[in-house]
């Protein structure tokens, strides 16, 4: 296991090579693991791992009774992480998420009373109710991993990550998330109801007492694999295909807002990812394709005169995947 010294420098690519193959074991364990509980939801449960090794924050959308707090708890009971969930509200104050300093007669001094954001996994329920200031308080948070309280900066624990739910179908006492607050989740995940067979195994599973579920990481191992998923190999002809991507859609007729630089980034963290949890210590273009829609959903505006037509972003991204060819070969304009 590397420490913190190590983690400064570049990854060997044999220790990557080892890695690969126990990857896609412990991910199908964490499945196994998670199925105990909540059944039929191992797809939502990958963009989970991808998010988390690719070091990034999760946007959960589904409507009520889907099991979203139930999988985000077990999730990161799994993760072997700290755990806290926080309720938004429409009364919720900034401080309430980062803490604040308060008077202690006994010492006769202001000491620092941390919200619960001081944590290392967040469960933000339902994140749209509380007003665009307090959902502020998050940005510094997910994008530096830091909180400033007072003046005063402080690191919060690592690994780091949000989930955040909100529920796509209400709209009455719900604020819009600002697209500054939405381009730090790296994924956006739907989580839908389950199938038949998934929901009559649900009942069956909670007929009886529900079996224990096993921690498979601790924290340094997931700060060890994170730091090792930078160096997962990928030719630059695909650097270029995610450029390609991006440009595709600052272009497209039906977008006002297409991919930005950092999407582009995302796309290349979140394919990554995906490949290191498949065994494989190189990517490729179909990991970067199946990653796509949920990095860029969420960052992509709509024309309204698309939306009258009945366009959705995802559909404008199957048509920038279809449009979009992948090179063999990077051309030679742009070869080094």
């Amino acid at each position: 296991m590397a420490g913190d010294s190590e983690r400064n420098s570049v990854p060997s690519a044999e220790s990557l090579r080892e890695l690969a193959p126990r990857m896609r074991d412990l991910r199908d364990r964490v499945f196994a693991e998670i199925g105990k509980v909540v059944v039929g939801m191992s797809e939502v449960t990958h963009q989970f791992l991808i998010a988390l090794l690719a070091g990034g924050h999760v946007l959960l959308e589904g409507v009520p009774g889907v099991a979203k707090t139930t999988l985000s708890k077990t999730f990161a009971y799994v993760l072997g992480t700290q755990y806290q969930r926080l309720q938004f509200t429409p009364d919720l104050l900034p401080s309430d998420v980062t803490g604040t300093y308060v008077f202690d007669r006994k010492q006769n001094e202001f000491v620092l009373r941390k919200g619960p954001i001081f944590c290392q996994v967040l469960l933000a329920d339902e994140v749209n109710r509380a007003p665009a200031k307090t959902q502020s308080a998050l940005l510094e948070a997910m994008q530096e991993n830091q909180v400033t309280i007072e003046g005063t900066t402080l690191p919060l624990p690592q690994p780091f990550m949000v989930l955040a739910t909100q529920n796509p179908i209400e709209h009455e006492g719900v604020y819009r998330l600002p697209e500054a607050q939405l381009d730090r989740f790296l994924l956006r995940v739907t989580m839908g109801y389950p199938g038949r067979y998934d929901e009559l195994a649900m009942l069956r599973l909670h007929s009886q007492p529900v079996a224990e579920v096993k921690q498979l990481f601790t924290a340094e191992q997931i700060l060890d694999i994170q730091w090792q998923v930078a160096s997962v190999h990928g030719e630059d002809v695909l650097l270029e295909y995610i450029i390609d991507l991006a440009e595709a859609s600052r272009t497209h007729p039906d977008l006002v807002l297409g991919a930005s630089p950092r999407a582009a980034l995302c796309l290349l963290r979140c394919a990554r990812a995906r490949a290191l949890l498949d065994g494989r210590h190189y990517f490729t273009h179909e990991d970067v394709q199946a990653v796509a829609p949920n990095v860029l959903a969420h960052r992509l505006i709509v024309r309204p005169e698309a939306e009258v037509e009945g366009k959705q972003a995802l559909d404008i991204i199957r048509e920038l995947l279809d449009a979009v060819p992948v090179l063999e070969t990077a051309p030679r304009k742009l070869r080094r």
